[in-house]
């Protein structure tokens, strides 16, 4: 699905409407030559997103059944878990299943797409920086997408969302250039456009030197680090179980590559230490306090 709720590229490049033509799903996965699927489980899925649009509480029922009848070594098991998931009733069994995917079956057909709707999720639920984070996994992980441009832009809109035109206007441009023929996808991406001004495509300025800040005021805050990886699955396992818990998780990148996930901003060391112990109790490892500008 795109950003407009209406179509979305596969492995061969077209495009299908989700809801519309259910059994366009069919034609298009039967020619995956690595991702077979047996004729009543293709029609079943088909089956639940035509219902889905009428009768959602029975289309999810039948994906519930259709999984526990297959076992996750199944191949066709990331299809069904990809399919509940687009038609389940709240965000957080959606992010659920469709990390599943990412983390479980990163190798199947279904891993970008479930990215891409990752990204979407996070954006509409106004986190910009989760946004980001998985179109640039997509961007990273699967390079030769069909859904490439997508996950351009919608990093870029997260991008944005965080007052980073640096890095939103380069996405921008690479949406253009893949979208093809695409001309409605090619229109939002322009409005977009329109926002990168030299200035704002600019790199960011240069940090000032000791001798400019100097006699500066700085205030310090603290915060707790839980998780330092390189892997970004890693990180989406950890933040979910942070939302889990209650606990807003955010993603620092440092220059070596390294994902540090971090908890909280707070304004002394006292308060940053009780939230510390709360989560070594909770999670175990050894998270410990940090001290940020």
């Amino acid at each position: 699905m795109r950003s407009d709720g209406k179509t979305e590229g596969w492995k061969d490049g077209r495009s299908r409407r989700w809801y519309s033509a259910p059994w366009l799903v069919v034609s298009l996965l039967s020619i995956l030559p690595s991702f077979r699927l047996s004729a009543q489980t293709d029609t079943l899925r088909a089956a639940a997103l035509r219902i889905a649009q009428t009768r959602p509480d029975s289309a999810r029922a039948m994906m519930r059944r259709l999984l526990a009848r297959l076992t996750p070594q199944d191949s066709l098991y990331p299809g069904a878990l990809f399919t509940a998931g687009i038609i389940a009733s709240d965000a957080g069994t959606v992010a659920t299943n469709l990390q599943r995917v990412v983390v479980e079956y990163g190798r199947s057909v279904w891993a970008d797409s479930a990215l891409w709707r990752l990204a979407q999720l996070y954006f509409a639920q106004g986190d910009p920086a989760a946004t980001v984070q998985a179109a640039e996994r997509l961007r990273q992980d699967y390079p030769d997408s069909p859904l490439r441009a997508r996950a351009d832009f919608t990093g870029a809109q997260g991008y944005f969302a965080l007052k980073d035109g640096a890095h939103a206007c380069p996405l921008i441009q690479e949406a253009l250039d893949r979208a093809g023929s695409d001309v409605e996808f090619k229109n939002q991406v322009d409005f977009y456009a329109a926002r990168c001004t030299p200035a704002t495509a600019a790199p960011p300025p240069p940090a000032a030197s000791d001798s400019q800040t100097k006699g500066a005021p700085t205030v310090a805050s603290y915060a707790v680090q839980v998780l330092a990886v390189k892997s970004a699955a890693q990180v989406d396992e950890m933040l979910t179980r942070l939302k889990v818990m209650g606990f807003d998780g955010r993603v620092v990148r440092d220059p070596s590559g390294l994902f540090k996930v971090r908890v909280g901003r707070y304004p002394t060391h006292d308060e940053a230490v009780k939230v510390q112990r709360r989560l070594k109790t909770r999670l175990g490892g050894q998270p410990f306090v940090v001290e940020e500008p």
